[in-house]
């Protein structure tokens, strides 16, 4: 196990740490280090300061997996990416220099999942239950679904105006898994991440959840990143 990178994994909106259960089984039965912190999503710079407080944790160089707007928390630690040698992209956001999620989700119909948010008086955005069940986590068992549901947190909505600088993705080696079932980020816009940073790339027929329904590939991919990257010290782990 010497020299294999640390993981670190970022969820998204409508999700906690807890999302990434089945995947953390799978890495810590293989003797990784994992950290699964929560982030307040209250804005990206909020966001990414608690990413690097955790990276600065780390004990040496880190694969960093994001989900969804998890990608956007990896992807805007720009140049300043303490510790890590590799990003994985989990059904997530890879945006470039100046664009924006509201801009993007504007480009196209709004896609079943997102369709229904309701925003508080705080101006945190939320997910119905129906919409989370049949739309977010289609594949995933009802029960559990409803689970994840209660634990949502919310995003704030001026996150979706925020621009993004300079992509980590640009300066650090990359992998995605596309979800081809997915019904909050379209597949089409998934391969389009993919292709333009370069990534390596996997498919899986799955929701926008795959870390939950499918958490053998995920991890599998994770590892995957974590063997590629073995041995390469952090201050060594641009392209």
């Amino acid at each position: 196990m010497n020299g294999r990178p640390n993981i670190v994994l970022v969820h998204g909106a409508w999700a906690d740490g807890s999302c990434w259960s089945g995947v953390i089984e799978h890495l810590q039965a293989d003797g990784y280090q994992v950290t699964a912190p929560q982030f307040p999503l209250t804005s990206t710079g909020d966001d990414v300061a608690r990413l690097r407080q955790v990276l600065n944790l780390q004990d040496g160089p880190t694969i960093v997996a994001g989900h969804s707007y998890g990608g956007q928390i990896m992807t805007a630690l720009g140049t300043d990416a303490p510790n890590v040698v590799g990003l994985v992209y989990i059904a997530a956001f890879g945006l470039d220099n100046g664009e924006s999620l509201g801009a993007l989700l504007s480009q196209g119909p709004t896609p079943p999942a997102v369709a229904h948010l309701f925003t508080d008086k705080q101006g945190f955005m939320w997910q119905p239950q129906d919409e989370f069940v049949e739309h977010f986590a289609a594949d995933v068992d009802p029960v559990q679904a409803k689970v994840m549901h209660c634990v949502q947190q919310p995003i704030a909505a001026a996150i979706f105006s925020e621009a993004m600088g300079v992509p980590a993705w640009k300066s650090l080696p990359s992998w995605y898994l596309i979800a081809t079932q997915d019904q909050a980020i379209p597949p089409d816009a998934q391969r389009m991440f993919a292709s333009r940073m370069g990534a390596t790339t996997s498919e899986v027929p799955a929701s926008h959840v795959p870390m939950v329904s499918r958490p053998d590939e995920v991890a599998q991919l994770i590892k995957t990143a974590a063997e590629a990257r073995t041995a390469v010290p952090a201050s060594q782990a641009r392209k």
